[in-house]
């Protein structure tokens, strides 16, 4: 019963953890030792499309849909309030289907009625549904989701896929708020991302490997399990690197096993507007309370700040143009894709 998976998710993403396999170690940033700035000229807003953030992190959608869950979207939504965060829900099917978990993602809302908030739907969702979502939480954005691997693993998840782009590009022009669409960890590549921008898609989420596995946690459902799909998916650096051939700059998000301010600064520099993070937020919670999480928020901004400074980057932006050598199984993938990462490597800072 989906309700009842909810929780089942949630108590595997935590057992499972995440590989940090999410490919950003291959990249190096070049370290400038004349930066001309100070930590009080950073400005961490972004935009992506046509949202405006306030810090490039934002809370990636985890979870809802029960009565268990609601407490951890009620906390997350208050540190997204206070920190400045937006925040995604999990999956609305639910309450599309039982009005009686609504509360699990509407909570989010009334603790946050100011904020950035996602709306969230796989691409199994009609027109009529993805309004409804986003009505129920009075998001700011939807964002649709991409999942095969897991729901082909997953024991009682969907078998068929047609139809996705063509009810992606329905709701993209029918829907009168911003549209992300989203992989849940497997990760988006160039030719998919030409699909979704040739549908009118705007802003995606590269969502690749190296954080919660969900092919893991399905996996972990099963009586019997496919453990050989566990590594399934291209890493995050990977994903980034592919979409931003075919999206520009400022409509892409990475999210996939970024746990701190180093790697989500490797993002940006690589090309994302911002990075989502989940599961790093969803341990800290679980596992050392609502005081911690806090802190662990506040640390990512300080930290985020800290790196800008040291590289002399005022902006996100300008972080677009920060030196990066590119290195190990990344380049080698890029190279055999015909990827050209030598612009990163030779660009100049602005300060320079």
């Amino acid at each position: 019963m989906r309700i009842s998976r909810k929780m089942e998710h949630v108590y595997h993403a935590l057992e499972l953890g995440q590989s940090g396999r999410q490919g950003l170690a291959d990249v190096r940033l070049a370290h400038n030792c004349l930066p001309e700035t100070s930590m009080q000229h950073i400005a961490l807003d972004t935009r992506i499309g046509d949202l405006t953030l306030s810090s490039p992190i934002f809370i990636n959608a985890m979870t809802g849909g029960a009565a268990e869950t609601e407490s951890i979207n009620r906390e997350l939504a208050i540190v997204a309030r206070e920190k400045g965060l937006a925040m995604a829900v999990g999956s609305q099917m639910a309450a599309l289907k039982s009005s009686e978990v609504e509360s699990s993602y509407k909570v989010v809302r009334r603790e946050n009625p100011r904020g950035v908030v996602l709306a969230n739907l796989g691409s199994e969702a009609t027109v009529e549904q993805a309004e409804r979502a986003v009505e129920m939480i009075e998001a700011s954005a939807l964002q649709i989701h991409l999942n095969v691997m897991q729901e082909l693993i997953m024991p009682e998840g969907d078998r068929c896929f047609s139809g996705m782009l063509q009810r992606i590009e329905a709701i993209v022009r029918k829907v009168n708020v911003p549209v992300v669409v989203k992989e849940v960890g497997f990760g988006i590549l160039r030719e998919q991302a030409r699909q979704l921008r040739e549908a009118g898609v705007t802003i995606v989420d590269v969502g690749g490997a190296g954080g919660t596995n969900f092919a893991a946690i399905e996996n972990a459902r099963r009586s019997t399990a496919l453990g050989w799909l566990d590594d399934w998916g291209h890493p995050t650096a990977v994903a980034l690197l592919e979409t931003l051939t075919v999206f520009p700059r400022g409509s892409v998000i990475a999210t996939g096993g970024i746990t701190n301010a180093l790697e989500a600064i490797k993002a940006l520099v690589l090309g994302a507007s911002a990075v989502g993070m989940a599961g790093a937020f969803l341990k800290v919670l679980r596992t050392e309370g609502v005081e911690a999480l806090h802190r662990f928020a506040g640390e990512l901004q300080t930290g985020i700040t800290l790196l800008m400074t040291a590289l002399g980057a005022e902006s996100v932006e300008a972080l677009w143009s920060v030196p990066a050598v590119i290195t190990g199984e990344t380049a080698e993938w890029c190279s055999a894709r015909g990827i050209d990462i030598t612009e990163y490597a030779r660009r100049a800072n602005r300060s320079n």
